[in-house]
């Protein structure tokens, strides 16, 4: 925070849209608020997690103005991520100042769908009524080597696992250089917990065992899986690095932090640093902060930490759109409230002032009084001639109208006739593939349903018998495997026919 702004507010209130949790900071306490509210003295800061917004690396030229450069920016944008052109998107930018090159600057330019601000946010300005700061989440970590927690500039990458969302970032000589969402937040880490453990067990006890006991768990079934799921995890991590090397032309990442919203994860940084082969340290950095022993998720602290930043030290990239109310006489209602006492204070102490003006304005009334004779004359003309247009305009709209209703039945019709030419050949084949499929896993399909709701949401139903639930859970991740880019599937209950002795279940496959 700046020094103008340390002044100014006694407390910085950080906010987490996603859980809705608050957290309150004075001087260097930081601790969990329960019942936020409104407050004029308060900072108020907030974060966009990496699903929240898009971002990418745009070159432009150096000859451009710097007036200029946010509309150049947004022209590439639109054209390069092929952007709705109905929407108008925030972006929001900061320089690469690294990656310049003799023609051309570099800007890492962060694109946000106006829904995304209006909805995520709407609970907390409910509660504390404006937000003066919306910052992605990697952009936050800059602050760590602003307050000297990271001294070093070699290359850094930092994964951190959020109960929605969880991020992979690089920073390089200590400025930000990319940014992914990767799959694995907790929640997701959860649900493929319980199925490779074959039971279910809630959220918060998975935390817990994450942060109590990491993977050195004392459940030798619990342990097994554990590992077997971090293993898909860094899998997924090292397909990332292997991509961000390629693509930023980084030789080797010098250390990885990792760490995650449940806490310190026991045996996580050297399992990390075993299958990436990279030196691996948590991410659990001391803030200086005094929590009274309450343990504070990190992305709170990195939040505080910002907020205390002065203005040049830190990234300007702020998305919020609920900005705190204007000083009293910046705003129209006290504008109008200063003038009309000012009026009435001008008319106590000069009343003799005003008879006179009576005088003047009866003489400036007869001269308009004549004018306006002049000008009304003028005026009967004018509405005549445009209501005879309009008349014309109408007319001609009204054919317009119509012609467009006959292009439009005549196009209905083309693309119905190209549906049925298409699609239908399309239908049978993808069932037949699907067929391959059930035979394939020993499932045998019993009925079939095709649907296309109001939305246009195309959806195959299938109904399954297998004497195994083995055979119906296998084919189910086959298809997930193979199809994900084309199918979203969905089978929620598979049931035991006592009579047939076998399992029946209704898969749903939904086209993207």
């Amino acid at each position: 925070m700046s020094k103008s702004k340390q002044q100014t507010y006694s407390t910085i209130v950080s906010a987490n849209p996603y859980k809705g949790d608050y957290y309150g900071g004075t001087f260097n306490t930081v601790s969990k608020t329960s019942s936020p509210s409104f407050s004029k003295e308060q900072y108020t800061i907030s974060f966009l997690n990496t699903k929240g917004f898009i971002s990418t690396l745009i070159g432009i030229s150096k000859n451009i103005p710097d007036d200029d450069i946010y509309d150049a920016l947004e022209n590439k944008v639109y054209e390069e991520l092929a952007l709705d052109m109905a929407i108008e998107y925030h972006i929001k930018y900061i320089e690469a100042i690294n990656r310049s090159t003799e023609s051309d600057r570099f800007f890492h330019v962060f694109v946000v769908d106006p829904l995304t601000l209006e909805q995520e946010y709407t609970q907390v300005v409910d509660t504390i009524k404006y937000i003066d700061q919306i910052v992605p989440v990697p952009l936050l970590l800059k602050s760590l080597y602003v307050k000297d927690l990271i001294e070093t500039s070699d290359v850094h990458c930092f994964i951190y696992f959020q109960e929605n969302d969880a991020f992979f970032c690089i920073y390089n000589e200590q400025e930000f250089i990319y940014a992914k969402s990767l799959k694995f937040s907790l929640k997701h880490m959860h649900e493929r917990f319980c199925e490779l453990l074959g039971e279910q067990i809630d959220l918060i006890s998975f935390e817990t065992m994450l942060g109590e006991e990491g993977l050195n768990t004392s459940y030798p079934d619990y342990q097994k899986n554990l590992i077997k799921l971090f293993g898909e995890i860094f899998l997924h991590i090292s397909d990332v690095i292997t991509y961000a090397k390629r693509a930023y032309d980084i030789k080797k990442f010098d250390e990885i932090y990792i760490g995650t919203g449940a806490g310190k994860v026991l045996g996580l940084d050297e399992y990390a640093q075993t299958y990436l082969g990279i030196k691996t340290l948590p991410f659990d950095f001391d803030y200086g902060f005094n929590t009274n022993g309450e343990r504070v998720d990190q992305i709170h602290q990195l939040m505080h930490l910002y907020g205390r930043l002065e203005v040049d030290e830190r990234y300007e990239c702020n998305f919020t759109i609920f900005h705190r109310p204007p000083p009293f006489a910046k705003r129209d209602s006290g504008k109008l409230i200063l003038v009309t006492a000012a009026a009435l204070a001008a008319a106590l102490l000069y009343p003799g002032i005003y008879w006179g003006l009576s005088y003047v304005e009866e003489f400036h009334h007869a001269v308009l009084t004549k004018e306006y004779e002049t000008v009304h004359i003028e005026k009967m003309t004018r509405e005549a001639t445009i209501n005879l247009k309009v008349a014309n305009k109408n007319a001609a709209q009204k054919l317009l109208d119509e012609q467009k209703t006959a292009y439009k039945q005549k196009q209905d019709t083309l693309v119905q006739v190209h549906e049925k030419k298409v699609d239908y050949p399309m239908k049978a084949k993808i069932m037949s593939d699907f067929t391959r499929s059930f035979n394939q896993y020993r499932v045998q399909l019993k009925t079939i349903e095709y649907t296309e709701d109001l939305n246009n949401t195309k959806t195959f139903t299938f109904g399954l018998t297998s004497s195994s639930t083995q055979d119906i859970t296998a084919l189910l991740k086959h298809l997930t495997d193979i199809k994900r880019d084309q199918y979203n599937f969905n089978l929620d209950l598979i049931s035991y026919n006592e009579e047939q002795k076998s399992y029946l279940s209704e898969l749903k496959a939904v086209i993207k």
